[in-house]
């Protein structure tokens, strides 16, 4: 498979600037991979697919406030600063990109907040984009963290094209993110409602938890035609005994293993013991999906619809069926269903 199999027209009016008013309200393309049939529901209609000792494996990680805005030393320019990762809690190092990039330099200063109370220094240029900073805050550790939360603001997408509304904050966040570490949202479990997971439950359907840290390398553009050449950048994360157990249970009871999202799915399959079983695992993943390749975990998936020549579309691909992915996006397009973050859902059995 080469990049250009991935290409398609998105019209620009079908990317979700905004989440649908109700969670489990989106639109639902679920995808039959052994007919070929294509059917056009409501999310929470997924419940009808699932039946006891079905499995949904759900990724908690929980998005925090990435995107931070300081000021230059001196001459005042406003910097977009967006936190990657902690590297070191007790030097409060970061990874950050820092935008305008050309304007920053080893040893600028930047500073936070009305006040200035948030100072940071350019320790290091990493690469062409990225940057070290090295946090200078009088409190201690706890209260540095809580002034990052107060200075920071939810990451949504660079391509919704708005201002961040208080919304957001509780909206890019699946109801069932618990462990923080994440600047994206794990966007297939956006779509899931209190109501809808109670539902599920009382039907017997399990729910196993995974944590994958989703940094930007998932979004990076694929820039060569030889997929096999692209590099993935590394994620956290940690799959436990207890997922584990549910999961391989229901593997051998041969019920459904629903992957929710595809960060979940690159959990899962970074996971897998040579016979086959899901393993616990802490560390890190750079996992690349596409075709061809054989899943040996789930045997569906929920996910949302991706922008074209994306690493996230080749893994759907893989997992779909190539001819039929690109039936269903086409389908999508007509019928205008909206992509990307805030966008629908599709399940794929």
């Amino acid at each position: 498979m080469k990049l250009s199999n991935f290409n398609f027209d998105l019209p620009e009016e079908l990317l979700a600037e905004f989440p649908a008013d109700i969670r489990d309200e989106s639109r639902l393309m679920v995808v039959d991979r052994a007919s070929g049939s294509i059917e056009h529901k409501l999310f929470k209609d997924l419940i009808d697919y699932f039946d006891e000792g079905d499995v949904m494996v759900l990724n908690n990680t929980k998005v925090f406030p990435a995107r931070l805005y300081g000021n230059k030393e001196k001459t005042g320019a406003r910097i977009e600063v967006f936190l990657l990762r902690e590297l070191n809690a007790e030097q409060r190092l970061w990874d950050v990109l820092v935008d305008p990039a050309r304007k920053i330099r080893i040893g600028n200063k930047l500073y936070f907040g009305e006040d200035d109370s948030l100072v940071a220094e350019v320790i290091d240029n990493t690469t062409s984009r990225g940057r070290t900073l090295r946090f200078l805050y009088d409190g201690s550790y706890e209260e540095f963290r809580v002034k990052l939360q107060e200075l920071g603001e939810t990451p949504i997408p660079k391509y919704i094209n708005r201002e961040v509304v208080p919304e957001d904050a509780e909206r890019y966040q699946t109801i069932y993110a618990s462990k923080e570490g994440a600047v994206a949202a794990p966007t297939a479990g956006l779509h899931f409602s209190k109501h809808l997971m109670k539902r599920l439950e009382i039907k017997g359907i399990k729910f196993a938890e995974v944590t994958l840290h989703i940094g930007l390398g998932t979004f990076n553009p694929v820039e060569v035609e030889d997929l096999s050449k692209h590099k993935m950048d590394s994620e956290e994360m940690f799959v436990d005994q207890q997922a584990c157990d549910i999961v391989n249970n229901a593997k051998e009871n041969k019920k459904r293993i629903c992957a929710v999202g595809t960060t979940s799915m690159r959990a899962l399959e970074s996971s897998v013991s040579s016979s086959q079983t899901l393993n616990s695992f802490e560390g890190w993943t750079n996992k690349f999906i596409f075709p061809p390749y054989d899943f040996s975990i789930a045997n569906c998936m929920v996910t949302n619809f991706h922008m074209p020549k994306s690493t996230l579309m080749m893994m759907i691909s893989a997992f779909c069926g190539h001819d039929l992915m690109m039936k269903a996006y086409a389908e999508a397009v007509k019928e205008n269903y909206k992509f990307y973050s805030y966008g629908d859902a599709m399940l794929i059995i």
